[in-house]
């Protein structure tokens, strides 16, 4: 193993491993993106009032369970046997649904169960008096959760969905067991062409570390946004200087 054929391997290949990166992203980022819908619908689901021997709390009551089996279910099993059940599960009924599309639905709702968790969580933390003061100027549950809670709840988990993009990015690498061309099958079939595993798959690992890295630093960056406290801080001196 060496440099001179690591680059060569890479001076060969690059177009391929450039591909595998391209869908390797595609996925983590639609993926990520359904996941944290599906999560803040669940969320808000588990939050809707109700009383308690009423036609409304039945219905939600089987829907609440319905969204807590699918969330055991998918925290709870592998994705890569997810992705066979999926995948070749559908084809035994005569579906035939495309394998980039079957990864996008795979990951998104492995995703949507753990955001679920996360969603549920930053709703639980906001203080139950900001409830009450928006019931109180006459604001409904979706109001109140539209205008007041969510946009807290976004706040608070934006570095754990950070965290679960950037896990989406490299758990892509099971898909392969459904022949999606991501980064893992693409250096698959480059080091079963060239015989040259070790230096094939190292090419890989430094791919998976620059777009970890790059998906981490710009999380980061809009977390700071996010924050507005410079802006906060700004605004505070100009009043001072007002007063």
């Amino acid at each position: 193993m060496s440099l001179d054929i690591i680059l060569s391997i890479l001076k060969e290949n690059w177009p391929s491993y450039l591909h595998g990166a391209y869908i390797t992203l595609l996925i983590a980022v639609f993926s990520t993106i359904i996941g944290a819908l599906i999560g803040l619908f669940i969320g808000v689901m588990h939050t809707i009032p109700h009383r308690k021997q009423s036609i409304k709390s039945v219905i939600l009551k089987i829907i609440n369970f319905i969204l807590t089996v699918y969330v055991e279910i998918f925290r709870g099993t592998p994705m890569i046997v997810q992705a066979m059940v999926v995948y070749y599960g559908l084809y035994a009924y005569g579906i035939e649904m495309d394998r980039f599309i079957a990864a996008i639905v795979v990951v998104g709702l492995n995703t949507g169960a753990y955001m679920a968790e996360y969603v549920r969580g930053g709703i639980v933390s906001i203080d139950k008096g900001q409830y009450e003061a928006a019931a109180a100027i006459g604001m409904g549950h979706f109001q109140t959760m539209v205008h007041v809670i969510l946009p807290q709840v976004f706040r608070n988990i934006l570095p754990a969905t950070g965290n679960q993009l950037i896990m989406n990015i490299k758990d892509s690498a099971v898909l392969s067991v459904i022949s999606v061309t991501e980064l893992f099958f693409t250096t698959k079939s480059i080091s079963g062409a060239n015989f040259r595993f070790a230096e094939s798959f190292i090419i890989t690992c430094f791919i998976y570390l620059i777009m970890t890295f790059i998906a981490s630093r710009v999380l980061r960056i809009v977390e700071k946004k996010m924050d507005g406290q410079d802006a906060y801080q700004v605004q505070t001196k100009r009043e001072e200087q007002i007063l």
